[in-house]
C-alpha cells in the first residue's frame, strides 16, 4: 500500500494523478465548444441538416466549406448589435448591485461572532433549496399590476392605479439581482473572514481611520473575492434566458432569448452557434 501511495506522489503517478481531472475537464469543455463553432461554419442544408462536412473532394479537388456569413451578420445586423448591447448593459448592472448589496452582507458576516456564521450561511443558501423558477415566479406575484406590493399601496392609499413594474426593465433587474446575489455574497465572505485584523489594528496605530483604514486595507484585500464575484455574476447574467423571458418585456431583448428563438423556433443552428 505504502508503495502505491509512493508510486502516486512522485514523478510520473504525480503527473497522471494530476492530469487525469485537468485532461476531464479539457475535454468536457472543449469537445462542445468545437461542435458548436463546426456548426456555426457549416450552415444548415434544406432538409433541415446541422451537421455538414466542411471539406469535400470530387474529381481531384478539395474543397474547404467553411461559411463565414453568419459571423458577418451578426456583427453588421441591428438587432443582433442591440440584443448585446443591451445583455451586456443589463448584466453590468446586475453585477453592480449585487456587489453593493452583497459586500456590506458578506462584511458583516465575517466580522460576526463564529457561533453566528453557520446561521447566516444558510441564510445565505436557503433560496437554492427551492426550485429556480418558483423564485422567479414568486417575483412576478409581487410586482404584477394585481400583485402584492401593488395591492398593498393602494390599500395604504399611497397610489390610487397600479404601478407597472412587470415586464420592465426593473422587474427583470429585481430577479437577476435576486438569483445572482448569493454568488457574489459569498466569495467576497471566504476572503474577507481569512483576512488577518491585525493588519487593520496596524492601520489605526498609524493614524487611519476606520473608513480611511476600510478603503485602504480591507478592499485591497478582499479583491480577489471581488474579481470572482463579479465573474460568477455577470457571466451568467449575459446570457440569461429564463428571468428576462418571465420578468422581461419588448426593451429587455437579451442574447438568451435571441440564442433560443434561433435554435428552437427558427432552426436556424448555425446562426445560434
Amino acid at each position: 500500500m505504502n508503495g502505491i501511495v509512493r508510486l502516486l506522489t512522485q514523478g510520473w503517478g504525480r503527473r497522471t494523478v494530476i492530469g487525469i481531472p485537468y485532461g476531464f475537464l479539457i475535454i468536457l469543455f472543449t469537445v462542445p465548444f468545437l461542435v458548436v463553432l463546426k456548426i456555426s461554419v457549416s450552415g444548415t442544408d434544406e432538409l433541415g441538416i446541422h451537421f455538414q462536412d466542411l471539406t469535400s473532394y470530387a474529381d481531384g479537388i478539395f474543397q474547404l466549406k467553411i461559411k463565414l456569413s453568419n459571423y458577418i451578420f451578426l456583427t453588421t445586423d441591428p438587432l443582433y448589435i442591440e440584443t448585446y448591447w443591451s445583455s451586456v448593459k443589463f448584466a453590468a448592472i446586475n453585477t453592480l448591485i449585487c456587489l453593493l448589496i452583497g459586500y456590506p452582507f458578506a462584511y458583516f458576516m465575517a466580522r460576526s461572532p463564529a457561533g453566528m456564521r453557520p446561521a447566516l450561511l444558510m441564510m445565505v443558501s436557503l433560496p437554492f433549496w427551492t426550485s429556480y423558477l418558483l423564485r422567479v415566479y414568486a417575483w412576478k406575484g409581487l410586482l404584477d399590476d394585481n400583485g402584492v406590493i401593488n395591492n398593498v399601496l393602494i390599500w395604504l392609499h399611497l397610489i390610487h392605479d397600479p404601478i407597472k413594474m412587470m415586464y420592465t426593465g426593473f422587474s427583470m433587474t429585481i430577479g437577476m439581482v435576486y438569483t445572482y446575489v448569493p454568488f457574489m455574497i459569498l466569495p467576497v465572505y471566504a476572503t474577507l473572514v481569512k483576512m488577518d485584523l491585525r493588519l487593520l489594528e496596524a492601520a489605526k496605530d498609524l493614524g487611519a481611520t476606520p473608513w480611511k483604514a476600510f478603503w485602504l486595507v480591507t478592499v485591497p484585500l478582499s479583491k480577489n473575492g471581488i474579481v470572482a464575484g463579479s465573474m460568477l455574476v455577470f457571466i451568467p447574467s449575459v446570457g440569461e434566458y429564463v428571468i428576462p423571458e418571465l420578468l422581461g418585456g419588448p426593451s429587455t431583448l437579451m442574447i438568451g432569448r435571441v440564442l433560443w428563438d434561433e435554435f428552437f423556433s427558427n432552426n436556424d443552428w448555425a446562426m445560434a452557434s
